[in-house]
């Protein structure tokens, strides 16, 4: 196929700013709020060019203070309005937790009213910057009822569920992977399409041995799952795509196929997702397992700033093969 017939791949960024712009175009009840989002475009560029087509009205430029303009978002959500807050590291969302978690989560347990909103959060590592712009906060918010928390791996799902998120009736905690914004790229429909909030999704058909995942981990299991391959290990990756709520029936139906789990997970490792699904596994799928539930995650500690330091602390290709090493010995 000749380079002009080839179909154009769309980045994981420029999947989260089409969904953005298309939902911005089809509903003018949705409207933006964060920090550069305008003329800068963005920390990352996310918003470029947006201030120019949607205006200041709705491309609303935000001070240096998350719990304001987040109980803004919320005010504006009760008041009928879509808004789509940016944060610009997803490790900054600690400054209005108390909005998120007291106030957007619970509104509708107290009232009955609907709260549409998406809290955007750049998060994860492998950029060297350090602890406090490097973290994956997904956990926090998946403790919390209420709130609904996306992660998505790829490009494809990166645009569906924030297209979704949008339209959903419920506060949403969206976390888009700051290490895939120019890495991973693919062919996306021409037509619109949305995705389902709460639906794992198959990556990649496997028999001997079930790595369940999301968010960057995604591309890290397929990696391994293909050099695995290799050894004659045929290993299926489950993307959650949605860590809450989690498609127990996907993880189930998988671990009942191939009877071995791996939980795969960059967030530090106690009390997170993983450990949620390795839980649900042992309590629900016990009688399929041929082995022990293992996890491969970060360690309990900050993200370090040094390079070295953070690729041994984000879970490796090398580690998930370890990993797979030692439960096809089962």
């Amino acid at each position: 196929m000749s380079t002009a017939n080839k179909p154009k791949e769309t980045s994981y960024i420029e999947a989260i700013s089409q969904a953005l712009w298309e939902e911005l175009e089809r509903d003018p009840s949705v409207f933006m709020l964060g920090q550069d989002i305008g003329d800068y475009g963005g920390a990352f560029k996310v918003t470029e060019g947006f201030l120019d087509k949607f205006g200041p009205e709705r491309i609303i430029e935000m001070p240096i203070a998350e719990q304001g303009f987040i109980g803004m978002a919320i005010g504006a959500a009760l008041m009928g309005m879509r808004p789509i807050v940016e944060v610009q590291y997803a490790d900054f969302i600690s400054c209005g937790w108390d909005q998120i978690v007291n106030v957007a989560a619970k509104m509708h347990y107290r009232t009955r009213d609907a709260v549409p909103m998406v809290i955007r959060g750049p998060s994860g590592g492998g950029l060297r910057a350090g602890p406090f712009h490097s973290q994956s906060p997904e956990g926090w918010f998946a403790h919390v009822p209420g709130l609904k928390v996306i992660v998505p791996g790829t490009a494809h799902d990166a645009k569906g569920l924030l297209k979704a998120a949008i339209r959903d009736d419920n506060p949403i905690l969206y976390f888009e992977h700051k290490y895939l914004y120019r890495r991973v790229k693919e062919v996306l429909p021409e037509e619109e399409y949305v995705c389902h909030i709460g639906a794992a999704k198959v990556q990649r058909e496997g028999s001997d041995l079930t790595i369940v995942t999301y968010g960057a981990m995604v591309q890290t299991a397929l990696l391994a799952a293909e050099k695995a391959q290799s050894s004659g290990v045929s290993v299926e990756v489950v993307d959650l795509r949605t860590v809450f709520p989690i498609d127990k029936e996907t993880v189930l139906n998988s671990v009942a196929k191939t009877s071995k789990a791996i939980m795969l997970y960059e967030d530090t490792r106690t009390l997170g997702i993983g450990a949620e699904v390795s839980a649900i596994i042992a309590e629900e799928g016990f009688e399929h397992l041929d082995g022990p539930i293992i996890r491969v995650s970060a360690p309990d500690a900050p993200v370090p700033f040094s390079p070295p330091l953070e690729d041994y602390f984000i879970p490796q290709v090398e580690d998930v093969l370890a990993a797979i090493d030692r439960l096809s010995a089962y």
